[in-house]
């Protein structure tokens, strides 16, 4: 054995999320509900690298909905894993994050979390691309047998004039 670590990811795998989005939000109303109503609402967001590549940060700007927010994404070369972590100015309070990777061209993050005071166990899905990312939210109430979709961001690069606006 060299001493070489098997790893799931590597720290460029969110390199394809790098710049300015504009975001088309689509957010359940009412969760465990078997709702299908969903609030629709536009956002913009910066991610920027940071820590040497190994990170990033995103700046999310949602004026509709009265509050902006932050993701804070870490690599951990020892497992390959990338842990997600985020804060909104409602709050100012960092939540649990969530962990996982990228495997076949889409990243599974899992965490633990509360929803109206119920534990739940949540999972992110994001589907890389370099013009048209998404990332979708799902809350589970049964240790994950079954998934509620509650939140998905349409992502699509911000255009120069966008740029301007950022922010």
């Amino acid at each position: 054995m060299d001493g070489a670590i098997d790893t799931l990811g590597s720290a460029s795998d969110f390199d394809f999320f790098i710049g300015d989005w504009n975001i088309r939000n689509l957010r359940l109303k009412e969760r465990f509900a078997g709702s299908d109503d969903w609030e629709i609402f536009p956002a913009t967001s910066s991610v920027r690298k940071i820590l040497e590549g190994t990170g990033n940060f995103e700046e999310m700007h949602m004026p509709s909905q009265g509050f902006t927010g932050m993701t804070l994404r870490l690599f951990n070369p020892r497992d390959g894993s990338w842990s997600l972590n985020w804060a909104d100015s409602r709050s100012n309070v960092l939540f649990p994050p969530v962990i996982g990777h990228f495997d076949n061209g889409k990243g599974v993050f899992y965490g633990e979390d509360m929803d109206d005071g119920v534990p739940v166990r949540v999972r992110f899905l994001w589907t890389p691309s370099v013009e048209a990312p998404v990332w979708a939210q799902a809350f589970s109430r049964d240790g994950g047998e079954t998934w509620e979709t509650n939140w998905v961001m349409e992502f699509t690069r911000a255009s120069r004039k966008d740029r301007s606006n950022l922010g």
